[in-house]
Protein backbone atom coordinates (compact mmCIF):
# COMPACT_ATOMS: atom_id res chain seq x y z
CA UNK A 1 0.00 0.00 0.00
CA UNK A 2 1.14 3.88 -0.53
CA UNK A 3 2.82 5.57 2.12
CA UNK A 4 -0.11 8.45 3.87
CA UNK A 5 0.36 11.81 2.77
CA UNK A 6 0.98 12.65 6.10
CA UNK A 7 2.73 11.13 8.49
CA UNK A 8 1.14 10.68 12.26
CA UNK A 9 3.03 13.37 13.90
CA UNK A 10 2.51 15.83 10.70
CA UNK A 11 -1.55 15.02 10.64
CA UNK A 12 -1.25 16.31 14.45
CA UNK A 13 0.26 19.85 13.31
CA UNK A 14 -2.23 20.03 10.40
CA UNK A 15 -5.57 19.09 12.10
CA UNK A 16 -4.36 22.07 14.72
CA UNK A 17 -3.64 24.59 11.95
CA UNK A 18 -7.30 23.45 10.77
CA UNK A 19 -8.71 24.22 13.96
CA UNK A 20 -7.20 27.00 14.59
CA UNK A 21 -8.25 28.78 11.04
CA UNK A 22 -11.57 27.26 11.63
CA UNK A 23 -11.95 28.81 14.80
CA UNK A 24 -10.78 32.25 13.17
CA UNK A 25 -13.10 32.34 10.49
CA UNK A 26 -15.56 31.42 12.85
CA UNK A 27 -14.91 34.10 15.00
CA UNK A 28 -16.21 37.94 14.93
CA UNK A 29 -13.87 40.35 12.88
CA UNK A 30 -13.79 42.00 16.21
CA UNK A 31 -12.26 40.81 19.87
CA UNK A 32 -14.69 38.77 21.46
CA UNK A 33 -17.09 39.27 23.88
CA UNK A 34 -15.21 38.15 27.38
CA UNK A 35 -13.94 41.05 29.57
CA UNK A 36 -9.98 41.83 29.00
CA UNK A 37 -7.62 39.67 30.42
CA UNK A 38 -10.22 36.35 30.93
CA UNK A 39 -8.28 34.90 28.20
CA UNK A 40 -4.73 35.24 30.60
CA UNK A 41 -1.63 35.19 28.77
CA UNK A 42 0.29 32.41 26.90
CA UNK A 43 2.35 30.59 29.19
CA UNK A 44 5.70 29.26 27.63
CA UNK A 45 3.97 26.24 27.10
CA UNK A 46 1.31 27.43 24.63
CA UNK A 47 -1.42 27.33 27.78
CA UNK A 48 -3.64 29.93 28.54
CA UNK A 49 -1.91 31.77 31.78
CA UNK A 50 0.75 33.61 32.96
CA UNK A 51 4.61 33.03 31.70
CA UNK A 52 5.47 30.06 33.39
CA UNK A 53 2.35 28.80 34.92
CA UNK A 54 -1.22 27.34 33.51
CA UNK A 55 -4.25 28.67 34.64
CA UNK A 56 -7.46 27.45 34.94
CA UNK A 57 -8.75 30.43 32.40
CA UNK A 58 -9.52 29.54 29.10
CA UNK A 59 -7.75 31.04 25.92
CA UNK A 60 -9.09 33.92 23.31
CA UNK A 61 -12.18 35.96 24.16
CA UNK A 62 -14.64 34.17 23.11
CA UNK A 63 -18.11 33.43 25.37
CA UNK A 64 -19.63 30.43 25.97
CA UNK A 65 -21.54 30.62 22.61
CA UNK A 66 -18.18 31.49 20.68
CA UNK A 67 -15.28 30.38 19.25
CA UNK A 68 -12.26 32.02 19.87
CA UNK A 69 -7.70 31.98 19.25
CA UNK A 70 -5.26 33.41 20.51
CA UNK A 71 -1.56 33.55 19.09
CA UNK A 72 1.63 34.28 21.23
CA UNK A 73 5.86 34.63 21.30
CA UNK A 74 7.74 35.06 24.09
CA UNK A 75 11.63 35.82 24.19
CA UNK A 76 13.72 34.46 27.39
CA UNK A 77 17.26 35.74 28.08
CA UNK A 78 20.01 34.76 30.54
CA UNK A 79 23.30 34.70 31.53
CA UNK A 80 23.96 31.47 29.34
CA UNK A 81 21.18 30.60 27.41
CA UNK A 82 17.72 31.68 25.73
CA UNK A 83 14.77 30.77 24.85
CA UNK A 84 12.31 31.53 21.68
CA UNK A 85 8.63 30.35 22.15
CA UNK A 86 6.02 31.08 19.48
CA UNK A 87 2.40 29.03 19.26
CA UNK A 88 -1.25 29.30 19.18
CA UNK A 89 -4.60 27.95 20.08
CA UNK A 90 -8.09 27.52 19.46
CA UNK A 91 -10.80 27.63 21.93
CA UNK A 92 -14.81 26.85 22.28
CA UNK A 93 -16.91 28.40 24.01
CA UNK A 94 -14.94 29.21 27.02
CA UNK A 95 -14.95 25.70 27.79
CA UNK A 96 -12.03 23.65 25.98
CA UNK A 97 -8.84 24.82 24.84
CA UNK A 98 -6.41 23.12 21.90
CA UNK A 99 -3.16 24.90 22.23
CA UNK A 100 0.13 24.13 19.80
CA UNK A 101 4.14 25.72 21.12
CA UNK A 102 7.05 25.09 19.34
CA UNK A 103 10.13 25.57 21.74
CA UNK A 104 14.00 26.27 20.38
CA UNK A 105 16.34 27.01 23.20
CA UNK A 106 20.27 28.12 22.65
CA UNK A 107 22.69 26.32 24.82
CA UNK A 108 25.87 27.18 23.14
CA UNK A 109 27.45 27.80 26.18
CA UNK A 110 27.42 24.18 26.46
CA UNK A 111 28.25 22.59 23.37
CA UNK A 112 28.70 25.59 20.41
CA UNK A 113 26.59 25.49 17.83
CA UNK A 114 23.89 23.27 20.04
CA UNK A 115 20.46 24.15 19.80
CA UNK A 116 17.34 22.47 21.61
CA UNK A 117 13.92 22.06 21.40
CA UNK A 118 10.49 20.33 21.43
CA UNK A 119 7.07 20.44 20.29
CA UNK A 120 4.22 21.08 23.02
CA UNK A 121 0.42 20.16 22.28
CA UNK A 122 -2.00 21.25 24.65
CA UNK A 123 -5.43 20.74 25.50
CA UNK A 124 -7.40 21.91 28.65
CA UNK A 125 -10.91 21.51 29.50
CA UNK A 126 -12.86 23.67 32.18
CA UNK A 127 -14.49 21.09 34.48
CA UNK A 128 -16.39 23.79 36.81
CA UNK A 129 -16.66 26.91 38.89
CA UNK A 130 -16.11 30.25 36.72
CA UNK A 131 -13.39 32.38 38.07
CA UNK A 132 -14.78 35.76 37.29
CA UNK A 133 -18.55 35.97 36.99
CA UNK A 134 -19.21 33.56 40.39
CA UNK A 135 -17.83 36.43 42.75
CA UNK A 136 -19.70 34.81 45.60
CA UNK A 137 -18.76 31.56 45.78
CA UNK A 138 -15.92 29.98 47.07
CA UNK A 139 -15.44 27.12 44.47
CA UNK A 140 -12.99 28.68 41.64
CA UNK A 141 -13.09 28.08 38.09
CA UNK A 142 -11.47 24.33 38.21
CA UNK A 143 -9.93 23.21 34.84
CA UNK A 144 -7.71 19.63 33.47
CA UNK A 145 -5.38 20.30 30.80
CA UNK A 146 -2.76 17.41 29.27
CA UNK A 147 0.77 18.65 27.65
CA UNK A 148 2.11 16.02 24.84
CA UNK A 149 5.86 17.17 24.14
CA UNK A 150 8.01 15.90 21.88
CA UNK A 151 11.35 16.71 22.45
CA UNK A 152 12.99 17.76 18.94
CA UNK A 153 16.80 16.97 19.75
CA UNK A 154 16.68 13.73 21.78
CA UNK A 155 19.60 11.79 20.43
CA UNK A 156 21.46 14.97 20.69
CA UNK A 157 22.25 15.75 23.98
CA UNK A 158 19.03 14.51 26.04
CA UNK A 159 19.93 10.50 25.32
CA UNK A 160 23.46 11.18 26.26
CA UNK A 161 22.75 13.04 30.08
CA UNK A 162 20.64 9.76 30.50
CA UNK A 163 17.44 10.97 29.78
CA UNK A 164 14.72 8.43 29.43
CA UNK A 165 12.42 9.09 26.47
CA UNK A 166 11.99 11.99 23.99
CA UNK A 167 8.45 12.20 24.50
CA UNK A 168 6.06 12.42 27.32
CA UNK A 169 2.73 13.97 28.45
CA UNK A 170 2.43 16.12 31.49
CA UNK A 171 -1.10 16.32 33.55
CA UNK A 172 -1.95 18.93 35.50
CA UNK A 173 -5.04 20.67 37.56
CA UNK A 174 -5.49 24.40 37.65
CA UNK A 175 -7.66 26.26 40.17
CA UNK A 176 -7.94 30.09 39.59
CA UNK A 177 -10.16 33.06 41.31
CA UNK A 178 -10.63 36.89 40.74
CA UNK A 179 -10.95 38.42 43.84
CA UNK A 180 -12.74 42.03 43.76
CA UNK A 181 -11.46 44.80 45.46
CA UNK A 182 -8.83 42.28 47.49
CA UNK A 183 -6.10 44.35 48.40
CA UNK A 184 -6.36 48.45 48.10
CA UNK A 185 -9.41 48.12 46.27
CA UNK A 186 -7.35 46.46 43.47
CA UNK A 187 -8.67 43.10 42.52
CA UNK A 188 -6.38 40.21 42.96
CA UNK A 189 -6.16 36.89 40.89
CA UNK A 190 -4.92 33.54 42.49
CA UNK A 191 -3.86 30.36 41.04
CA UNK A 192 -2.65 27.30 42.09
CA UNK A 193 -1.72 24.56 39.69
CA UNK A 194 -0.47 20.74 40.37
CA UNK A 195 1.54 18.87 37.34
CA UNK A 196 2.31 15.51 36.73
CA UNK A 197 5.49 15.54 35.23
CA UNK A 198 8.60 14.03 34.86
CA UNK A 199 9.69 16.62 32.15
CA UNK A 200 13.56 17.67 32.64
CA UNK A 201 13.97 21.36 31.87
CA UNK A 202 10.37 21.53 31.13
CA UNK A 203 11.05 18.88 28.66
CA UNK A 204 14.45 20.55 26.54
CA UNK A 205 16.11 17.36 27.70
CA UNK A 206 14.08 14.76 27.15
CA UNK A 207 12.17 12.43 30.53
CA UNK A 208 12.81 10.82 32.97
CA UNK A 209 15.91 9.46 33.59
CA UNK A 210 18.18 8.13 36.43
CA UNK A 211 17.00 10.37 39.44
CA UNK A 212 13.41 9.95 39.36
CA UNK A 213 10.54 8.94 37.44
CA UNK A 214 6.97 10.82 37.44
CA UNK A 215 5.82 13.09 40.54
CA UNK A 216 3.26 15.81 41.30
CA UNK A 217 5.11 19.41 41.30
CA UNK A 218 3.13 22.69 42.64
CA UNK A 219 2.73 26.13 40.89
CA UNK A 220 1.41 28.89 41.79
CA UNK A 221 0.46 32.18 40.43
CA UNK A 222 -0.54 35.70 41.82
CA UNK A 223 -1.48 39.20 39.70
CA UNK A 224 -2.43 42.24 41.17
CA UNK A 225 -5.17 44.43 39.00
CA UNK A 226 -3.01 47.95 39.49
CA UNK A 227 -5.04 49.85 36.64
CA UNK A 228 -7.67 47.71 34.04
CA UNK A 229 -5.02 47.90 31.76
CA UNK A 230 -1.87 47.12 34.35
CA UNK A 231 -1.10 43.99 35.78
CA UNK A 232 1.61 43.12 38.36
CA UNK A 233 2.04 39.66 39.94
CA UNK A 234 4.81 36.76 40.56
CA UNK A 235 4.77 33.25 40.10
CA UNK A 236 6.75 30.03 40.93
CA UNK A 237 6.31 26.63 39.33
CA UNK A 238 8.17 23.25 41.14
CA UNK A 239 10.60 21.28 38.58
CA UNK A 240 11.53 17.61 39.25
CA UNK A 241 15.15 16.06 39.67
CA UNK A 242 15.48 13.01 37.17
CA UNK A 243 18.92 13.59 36.24
CA UNK A 244 22.14 13.18 38.72
CA UNK A 245 24.19 14.66 36.16
CA UNK A 246 21.90 18.26 36.02
CA UNK A 247 20.49 18.83 38.97
CA UNK A 248 17.39 21.41 38.69
CA UNK A 249 15.48 23.87 41.26
CA UNK A 250 12.46 25.33 41.09
CA UNK A 251 11.38 28.15 38.45
CA UNK A 252 10.16 31.90 39.84
CA UNK A 253 9.19 35.30 38.25
CA UNK A 254 7.73 38.51 39.11
CA UNK A 255 6.00 40.63 36.40
CA UNK A 256 4.16 43.38 34.68
CA UNK A 257 1.59 42.98 31.72
CA UNK A 258 0.14 45.91 29.80
CA UNK A 259 -2.62 45.46 27.67
CA UNK A 260 -3.56 48.84 26.07
CA UNK A 261 -6.77 46.81 24.03
CA UNK A 262 -8.63 43.72 25.56
CA UNK A 263 -7.09 41.69 22.53
CA UNK A 264 -3.37 42.53 22.97
CA UNK A 265 -1.13 42.61 25.58
CA UNK A 266 2.68 43.19 26.08
CA UNK A 267 4.25 40.96 29.39
CA UNK A 268 8.12 41.64 30.51
CA UNK A 269 9.42 39.48 33.20
CA UNK A 270 12.32 39.25 35.89
CA UNK A 271 13.18 35.22 36.03
CA UNK A 272 14.67 33.31 37.88
CA UNK A 273 15.50 29.70 36.47
CA UNK A 274 17.61 28.13 38.33
CA UNK A 275 20.39 25.63 37.22
CA UNK A 276 20.46 24.76 33.58
CA UNK A 277 22.74 22.00 32.51
CA UNK A 278 25.28 22.78 35.14
CA UNK A 279 25.04 26.08 34.72
CA UNK A 280 24.23 28.16 38.25
CA UNK A 281 21.64 30.60 38.87
CA UNK A 282 20.40 31.07 35.56
CA UNK A 283 18.63 34.68 36.03
CA UNK A 284 17.29 37.15 33.39
CA UNK A 285 14.03 38.87 31.21
CA UNK A 286 11.45 37.31 28.97
CA UNK A 287 9.11 39.30 27.23
CA UNK A 288 6.11 38.19 25.27
CA UNK A 289 3.55 39.30 23.18
CA UNK A 290 -0.36 38.19 23.02
CA UNK A 291 -3.17 38.66 21.02
CA UNK A 292 -6.56 37.15 20.96
CA UNK A 293 -9.76 36.92 19.52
Amino acid sequence: MPNPVFKPRERIYVLLAAAFLAAAGGAPASAGDRLQWTGAVTEIEGAAGGGLVPWALIGGLGTDQEIGATAFATYVTTQDFSLRSGGLSADWDDRLELSFARERFDAGSVVPGLVLGQDIVGLKVRVAGDAVFAPDRLLPQLSLGAQWKRTLDFDSVPRAVGAASGEDVDLYLAATKLYFAAIADRNLLLDVSLRRTRANQFGLLGFGGDGSGYSWRPEASAALFVTDELLVGAEYRDKPNNLTAFREQSAEDVFVAWGPAKNFSLTAAWTDLGSIAGKPIQRGFYVSVWVGI
